[in-house]
């Protein structure tokens, strides 16, 4: 995933400064949007981390909008009941929906579904991005990732993985790690991450591989266990889990990316004030504190841009589904 290299808080002071003149200054094509409010269709299930982001979002674009933005949970087939939902939306701005790196990247590398996440879809901006963690219930006797491999190895029937659904980033990562690794895990796909988490908690499952938004709560309140991070480079939250690059373990780097999408075919102009709302939104002080409090790391950016990064992550996840040998069963 591409991003930008300038100061992220300069970049956000300035976008929002140039957007909130945006939406001040808009042409008469847009005198009367929104006239009414804006659905925004989250994917997974009230009370994940997708959830709670979504909501933050939503009430500052409310503000912004001077029209209610109305959050609706469309949990099921690991996202694809609310892309499917949003893609035969009217094209008019007023069904979005809050994708990630599941819903326009993973899923549809894994799958063939009813819905074309480039064809189908007009981006509008990107939200934030997420590392990846590597969590297991405290009662698991492993402090390191490669003490969890050797216990998975002496009993392979005993040890299983929590993902947010088959064409979610927990599937992947476990499936990249057990590639890499060799460690012998079974698969319990739930419907969202906050059902896996819990089950992970209460011991059901041992291993997960959330985003660090959705897990860091738990990790801090020792609920969870943080062996390692499934990214480019430590978090700043929790400086003291390495890596599984650090720990020789390659190639099972993900980040966790969200973003707002409209219908295919919502005029320009819309998408344009949608996206100054949005860069507004997360210029926004408590906003963006919201967000990066739980590990999160705010970065918006054009539409443009944000095309872009599906056409990329959909190219990279195809191949990992080729070299990993994975499918939806």
């Amino acid at each position: 995933m591409t991003r930008s290299t300038p100061p992220r808080r300069r970049m956000l002071a300035l976008g929002g400064a140039l957007a909130l003149a945006g939406l001040l200054t808009a042409g008469p094509a847009l005198a009367s949007f929104p006239a009414k409010p804006v659905t925004l269709i989250v994917p997974t299930a009230a009370g994940g981390g997708n959830d709670a982001m979504a909501r933050v979002l939503a009430q500052k674009m409310s503000q912004l909008l001077g029209q209610p933005v109305v959050v609706d949970n469309k949990a099921g087939a690991n996202g694809a009941i609310a892309s499917e939902f949003v893609a035969r939306a009217a094209p008019d701005g007023y069904t979005l929906l809050f994708g990630y790196i599941g819903t326009h990247g993973m899923n549809p590398a894994l799958q063939k579904l009813r819905y074309d996440p480039i064809a189908h879809f007009e981006p509008i901006g990107m939200v934030c991005y997420s590392p990846t963690l590597m969590v297991v219930n405290p009662q698991v006797p492993a402090r390191t990732a490669a003490e969890f491999v050797q216990l998975t190895k002496a009993a392979p029937d005993k040890y299983n993985y929590a993902s947010a659904g088959s064409g979610t980033a927990p599937h992947f990562a476990a499936e990249m790690f057990k590639l890499e690794t060799g460690a012998r895990l079974a698969h319990v796909p739930y419907k969202g991450s906050a059902p896996a988490m819990t089950d992970t908690i209460a011991g059901q499952t041992q291993l997960m591989f959330p985003s660090l938004f959705a897990a860091y709560p738990y990790v801090k309140g020792g609920k969870l266990h943080a062996l390692a991070v499934a990214g480019a480079k430590r978090s700043p939250l929790l400086p003291q889990v390495p890596t599984l690059e650090e720990l020789g373990i390659r190639g099972v780097d993900v980040t966790q990316w969200y973003a707002l999408f409209a219908p295919a075919k919502t005029p320009r102009a819309v998408v344009d004030r949608l996206n100054q709302a949005l860069l507004a939104a997360l210029a926004d002080k408590d906003v963006a504190r919201r967000i990066e409090d739980h590990g999160a790391v705010v970065d918006p950016s054009s539409p443009d841009a944000l095309g872009q990064t599906v056409r990329q992550e959909l190219a990279k996840w195809r191949g990992v589904v080729i070299k990993a040998h994975l499918s939806a069963d």
